[in-house]
């Protein structure tokens, strides 16, 4: 057996907005940026991953930057498929002579059969030999530890880059799900837009994920607050370069529209669930996902909307891949992986 899977590469990939992760023999190898840097002239990748993003927004007029992925989808074909080549090429034991590669990609839950249809051109094109798709709240699930075979009901908020995916599991299916395209991008483009109002600063987007990192919140009252950060931006009405700090209270009130169609999403999905598997529920809170569940304060203010207890995922950045790579483990098992045959 051990020599046959010389000639086997099995990974399973979270191709997210803001980030893809990818795990071989059960442990996280690539853990980069989604993001590529082309030569506008000869249309070569110049940089993937963690070197593109420092070139992001910073490139002159033969460099391109270009995030591939757009709402938890393939919005730029060739460059996804430029991007998925350079991570895989990351990992440092790539089988020169392995001939079957097996892939399980995670997805959106909303997804269309045309988006489908891309991910497994690119799949195709990168020489797998076998893709299946496996949608993120699943994969969230299982990354978190839930049994998702037994017939009880576990409500899943996986806050993404791209998209917020909400659904109730129970029986190795989705129940009911909701997927609204606010999540992480767009809580950075509201931090941008509030400094340009309330300050008359204009910063990158770079700068404003790292606010979101630094400071953060879902709520002005939280525990433990954190520091005021200073910021680096342009000032509108001089053009000089300026610095101003930005305190976690600020951030609370520039996000706040957008969590709340979060939270307005989290109630149409309870609102949707059959009466036995609300009462699970109940029991048993919702489970937080994603890098949005790292915002502070979230889970107390979903629980305040709710009146249910909020459980933050251990690790949730990396809760969908370490699910994505349990499907791959198991995928005679699993019932819920999409081959490619059945698309």
């Amino acid at each position: 057996m051990k020599f046959f899977s010389f000639f086997k590469q099995e990974l399973a990939i979270d191709l997210g907005t803001a980030n893809t992760l990818i795990i071989q023999d059960g442990e996280v190898v690539v853990d980069e940026p989604s993001i590529v840097a082309i030569n506008r002239k000869t249309g070569e990748t110049i940089a993937v991953g963690k070197k593109a993003m420092q070139m992001h927004e910073k490139t002159h007029e033969d460099i391109k930057t270009i995030r591939p992925l757009k709402d938890g989808v393939i919005a730029d074909f060739q460059a996804a498929e430029n991007m998925i080549k350079g991570l895989i090429e990351m990992i440092g034991t790539k089988r020169r002579f392995f001939t079957h590669l097996k892939m399980v990609i995670c997805i959106p839950s909303g997804i269309t059969e045309v988006e489908k249809r891309a991910v497994f051109d690119s799949a195709d094109h990168v020489d797998a030999k076998e893709t299946y798709l496996i949608h993120e709240p699943m994969a969230a699930a299982l990354g978190i530890g839930l049994d998702v075979e037994e017939p009880i009901g576990n409500m899943i908020i996986d806050i993404g880059g791209g998209t917020t995916e909400i659904a109730v599991i129970a029986l190795s299916g989705i129940v009911t799900d909701q997927s609204i395209r606010i999540a992480g991008d767009e809580l950075t483009n509201d931090i941008v837009g509030y400094l340009k109002r309330q300050h008359n600063i204009l910063i990158g987007e770079r700068t404003a994920e790292q606010i979101k990192i630094h400071v953060g919140a879902a709520l002005e009252d939280i525990e433990n607050p954190p520091e005021d950060f200073p910021v680096n931006g342009r000032d509108l009405m001089t053009g000089i370069p300026k610095q101003i700090k930005v305190s976690h209270v600020e951030v609370a009130h520039a996000l706040d529209k957008s969590i709340s169609k979060i939270e307005d999403a989290i109630l149409r999905a309870l609102e949707s669930t059959p009466p036995e598997l609300a009462s699970d529920i109940y029991k048993t809170g919702l489970y937080l996902t994603g890098g949005g569940a790292l915002l502070r304060g979230l889970d107390k203010r979903i629980s305040q909307k709710t009146k249910l207890p909020v459980h933050v995922a251990e690790d949730p950045l990396r809760a969908v891949v370490r699910g994505t790579g349990i499907a791959l483990k198991n995928t005679d098992r699993f019932s819920f992986l999409i081959d490619r045959k059945s698309v």
